[in-house]
């Protein structure tokens, strides 16, 4: 496994490829969804590609950026033992230096959700995602299912600017009890740990009920929202249940339906989502 931190030394050694690249970028603090990532890439791939950059540009200034859990060493550990070829670990003034005054903006599908309770995130996500992609030249990338909104910007964002790769959805990666794995659960404490299984159980109860016949989109927010209020240390972000490729919110579930929201927990803010499928 090579690791590299300039943009020069990764296009150099990039030059050298002759075959697939598959590219998983994240954000470090490695947990065993990222690994599946990495895993796909290796099977459907020649070459594995891994970043890791805690992206400034894509947290607002009252979010965790300083405190956004960090280990680089355990992270090269993890991947070298998956096998992953090259890792590219800039700084935040490799991929911005000085004067840099380009953005890409993905419009409409970054207006709700997401886009709504962080403003400006996509802008950062979709400007880091371009410049990486540019950079590492993948064959294919890699993202989880659990960040649906990002991978609808991304796949919009790779459309629309006729990119030349496959961007590759891989389910979301959950702990034994349903929780969603993220970064970000080290934050919480054994308490409410157990509590934040409430956004599994919520989701779970909104597949029951379109199992059971339940067409009309706000009785599942509604009986979502009831469940959810039911927890004390749960507070209700938002409960979406929207066209899966536009995002756009649905009255009558007549098609497959993409059901997202955003709790927090103590203080730690957690994201999931299932899609509705016939």
């Amino acid at each position: 496994m090579k690791v590299l931190t300039t943009i020069a030394e990764f296009k150099k050694a990039r030059r050298r490829i002759d075959s697939t690249v598959g590219f998983v970028p994240t954000m470090g603090y490695l947990h065993e969804g990222h690994l599946v990532l990495v895993r796909r890439a290796k099977v459907e791939n020649e070459v594995a590609v891994a970043s890791i950059f805690v992206n400034p540009t894509q947290f607002g200034p009252k979010e965790d950026f300083a405190r956004y859990p960090r280990d680089p060493e355990r992270d090269l550990d993890l991947l070298k033992k998956e096998e992953t070829d090259l890792v590219f670990m800039p700084s935040a003034g490799e991929m911005y230096p000085e004067g840099c005054s380009t953005w890409v903006d993905v419009l409409k599908v970054t207006e709700r959700l997401e886009g709504a309770s962080r403003p400006g995130h996509f802008r950062g996500v979709a400007t880091v995602v371009a410049k990486l992609f540019n950079i590492v030249e993948p064959t294919r990338a890699y993202f989880g299912q659990k960040d649906a909104q990002q991978v609808v910007v991304v796949r919009k964002m790779a459309a629309d600017l006729n990119m030349n790769l496959e961007v590759v959805v891989v389910p979301t990666h959950r702990e034994p009890d349903g929780l969603a794995m993220s970064s970000r659960n080290v934050y919480l404490d054994l308490q409410e740990r157990q509590s934040a299984l409430v956004v599994w159980q919520s989701l779970n109860l909104a597949q029951q009920l379109w199992s059971q016949g339940e067409r009309k989109a706000e009785i599942l927010r509604q009986q979502m929202t009831d469940l959810i209020r039911k927890e004390p240390l749960a507070r209700i972000d938002y409960i979406s249940i929207a066209n899966p490729e536009t995002l756009e919110e649905l009255t009558e579930i007549k098609q497959p339906a993409l059901v997202s929201l955003s709790v927090y927990v103590g203080k730690t803010r957690l994201i999931d989502n299932i899609t509705l499928r016939k």
